[in-house]
């Protein structure tokens, strides 16, 4: 809303940038703000800052009934404060001129943080819902300045010019939209009603909206801040603050933790989340500065472990950007959001220490969280290792509980691993943990330094087939063909076979291939298949000797005793895929296509097999 002088300008001359005020707003309505309803927001933000600025300059009159007062009847929108106000110099200076603010006027410049604006653009917002902005103002700093009217429209003009005193007698500002047709959702008084209790609701300045109707004007701000609030015991305060955070999140919290920093003027609420966060999923946070709501959704105040909690804040130090709808990353929130992090790390020592009963419902519900901490917080590792769940061969069970039974502890690196092996570790005595969870294999790595009696290691194959008893000399001789045909049956897949004796007698054929083995026999594979080439002399130079899987015949099984009777060598053979398809879904790894094509063939041919014996 700058004028410029459109007179011819010399060569080489300084040129002015020209402003297009409607693509300017275009800009704003579609990349700076999120929704047209923050017009109301800008408005009393503008009053809130006016009404600090009257109260650094007469402080003698802070305890006045300074306030701001809202107006909507459907045809006009209203704001009006009784804050420090504008002369015509200011007028000319500071709403005529894109981009420069009040706020930083020389005499009140050291006095910034007190303000919510610090960008000057706010008072632009207005055209996403009208085509004229009409300010009547009065300056509290120069009070024998005349009233001073200021007019701007969406074209980029405007007029200003000065009324006598009657037009406003009491020092401030009073801002007049009248909607355009199509901004008639956001302007209604209903709505401008609920849109100020909901950015306004912890101002510190009374607020008030009128909606021209018979009765009094309706206070939007009623009550302080619930936690500026005083309760006559510690219970009701309690009480007060899980209230309220039900009313704000929608859901009752496991406990509410109270938030002081009285550093940068931050006061609030973390509500505990009542049940898990799904995978993937962060909550943001409802943060106001100075009162003045700034985002529902913010996220950056919390560290990422945080997510069993949503924050209610309301601070008087942080930076909001330049939408003021998120906040500024600055060493100020950096040290906010560790402070935060404190806070919740001696609420969780707290309620270790307190209230069990507590801590295991939290538990129960935020073990992910709380594990995602301990691995990088010695303290919360010390206090909560022994609390955690954990999948283990003796069902969920915590590293105290699972230690107590097993001073050696053997986890697993991955999840179909652990399956593998589960059933017959347990019926050999082995303790394992299952470490193919998030922060598991390292949270239970680090066990012996709760629990300095127990030792950890990673469950090798050679470990669990070390526990499996061989069958007699006898026993193996007579099934010395059939292993042959197995073994040359599944040669394809890397495969060795064995016969032994191991619980569950119920379990037939054990198959114990880790991921790394079979990542290193694909490599090997195409190195085998490149040979010449080279990607071949890479992979050559990389080659190691790929270690192969085994499949474990369980002697004890009925179905193996028959089947390493079998003299036919087609039978054979296809008991043997059959034996190893049938290991290989119990590990419940992802298949090969080659693996679920020998499935559905061994299936066939022993089907057919049947058939044939029957006719």
């Amino acid at each position: 809303m700058t004028s410029h002088d459109t007179a011819a300008t010399p060569a080489g001359a300084d040129r002015t940038f020209q402003v297009d005020l409607r693509g300017l707003v275009d800009l704003l309505s579609h990349h700076l703000y999120s929704s047209p309803r923050v017009y109301l927001r800008e408005l009393m933000q503008n009053a809130v800052d006016a009404l600090t600025a009257r109260r650094a300059l007469e402080p003698a009159a802070a305890g006045g009934d300074f306030g701001i007062r809202l107006y909507a009847d459907g045809s006009v929108v209203r704001v009006e404060d009784d804050g420090v106000g504008l002369t015509e110099a200011d007028v000319h200076t500071f709403l005529a001129t894109i981009g420069r603010s009040s706020k930083r006027a020389d005499k009140i410049a050291e006095q910034r943080a007190d303000f919510i604006g610090q960008f000057g653009i706010g008072l632009l917002s207005c055209f996403l819902v009208a085509d004229e902005i009409h300010v009547v103002s009065r300056s509290a700093r120069t009070p024998g300045a005349p009233v001073v009217e200021w007019r701007g429209r969406g074209d980029g003009s405007y007029t200003v010019r000065t009324l006598p005193a009657t037009a406003r007698p009491g020092f401030g500002t009073t801002v007049t939209l009248t909607p355009r047709a199509d901004a008639a959702e956001w302007t209604r008084p209903g709505q401008v009603h609920s849109l100020a209790r909901h950015f306004g609701s912890l101002l510190r300045h009374p607020v008030t909206f009128d909606d021209g109707g018979a009765g009094p004007a309706a206070a939007v701000n009623p009550e302080p801040a619930p936690w500026a609030t005083a309760h006559p015991t510690p219970g009701a305060r309690s009480r007060a603050l899980a209230a309220y955070g039900e009313e704000v999140f929608g859901f009752t919290p496991l406990d509410v933790i109270e938030l002081d920093l009285p550093a940068v003027g931050l006061k609030g609420i973390a509500c505990v989340l009542p049940e898990a966060v799904p995978t993937g999923r962060r909550y943001g946070h409802r943060v106001h500065v100075k009162g003045m709501l700034l985002a529902e959704q913010a996220d950056g105040i919390l560290p990422d472990w945080a997510f069993f909690v949503r924050c209610v804040v309301d601070a008087e130090s942080l930076r909001p950007t330049a939408s003021r709808e998120a906040l500024y990353e600055d060493d100020t929130l950096a040290a906010v959001r560790e402070a935060l992090a404190e806070r919740l790390r001696e609420w969780i020592a707290r309620a270790a220490a307190t209230d069990p009963d507590l801590l295991g419902r939290f538990l129960q519900a935020h073990h992910l969280a709380v594990k995602s901490l301990a691995v990088h917080d010695d303290e919360i590792l010390r206090m909560l290792l022994p609390w955690l769940p954990f999948e283990t061969t003796d069902g969920h069970a915590t590293l105290d509980e699972f230690a107590r039974t097993h001073r050696t502890v053997l986890v697993t690196s991955s999840v179909e691993e652990f399956r593998q092996v589960a059933a017959i570790a347990s019926a050999a005595g082995l303790g394992v943990v299952n470490g193919g969870y998030t922060y598991d294999r390292d949270l239970v790595h680090r066990l012996p330094e709760v629990r300095p009696e127990v030792s950890v290691a990673d469950l090798d194959p050679a470990t669990l087939t070390a526990h499996l008893d061989p069958v007699d000399r006898d026993t193996e001789l007579a099934a010395m063909a059939y292993l042959a045909q197995a073994r040359e049956a599944l040669a394809v897949f890397d495969c060795d076979v064995a016969l032994r004796t191991f619980q569950p007698a119920s379990a037939p054929a054990l198959l114990v291939d880790s991921r790394e083995a079979r990542h290193e026999r694909t490599r090997s594979q195409l190195a085998r298949e490149q040979e010449g080439g080279l990607w071949g002399d890479i992979l050559g130079a990389l080659r190691q000797e790929a270690p192969r899987a085994q499949l474990i015949l369980n002697q004890l099984n009925p179905l193996v005793r028959t089947a390493v009777a079998i003299t036919e060598p087609e039978l054979a053979r296809t008991s043997a895929e059959a034996l190893y398809g049938q290991a290989a879904m119990l590990s419940r790894r992802p298949l090969r296509p080659a693996e679920s094509s020998l499935i559905n063939r061994s299936f066939l041919d022993l089907l057919a097999h049947a058939l044939r014996k029957d006719s």
